[in-house]
């Protein structure tokens, strides 16, 4: 069984930064696709960035140029450094795994929907 557990989310002022760890157990595949992504009540999830165990990266539009993914794969920890916050990036943030199979983009991995494996998320606040 795959776990992912999200931390380090909480409340920052507007310009301030955070990083996002998830701690990955369970994964059994040679080839990774793993990603983060954000939601909000009465909207629906929006991929923010993706990485593969190649450390090959990929950014929506929604975060480009103000965060980065990375990953220590002897710790199975996936991150998201964020910087430059305002409060249209509150929300609650969730990472996601899932085999890859020819490529890791973040629209690929949000097509896998519930065939991934999802955290329960970590809750971003930026006060204006």
């Amino acid at each position: 069984q795959v776990n992912l557990m999200e931390s380090g989310g909480g409340s920052v002022q507007a310009g301030g930064s955070l990083k996002l760890s998830c701690a990955i157990s369970g994964l059994t595949y040679d080839s990774v696709c793993m990603g983060w992504f954000r939601q909000v009540p009465g909207k629906g999830r929006e991929g923010v960035a993706s990485i593969d165990t190649d450390g090959v990266t990929d950014y929506a539009d929604s975060m480009k140029g103000r965060v980065t993914v990375s990953q220590d794969n002897a710790k199975n920890t996936l991150f998201l450094q964020m910087d430059s916050l305002n409060s249209d990036d509150t929300a609650m943030y969730y990472c996601a795994a899932d085999f890859k199979l020819f490529r890791c983009t973040v629209e690929v991995l949000a097509k896998r929907g519930d065939f991934a494996s999802w955290g329960q998320g970590t809750q971003v606040t930026v006060a204006s």
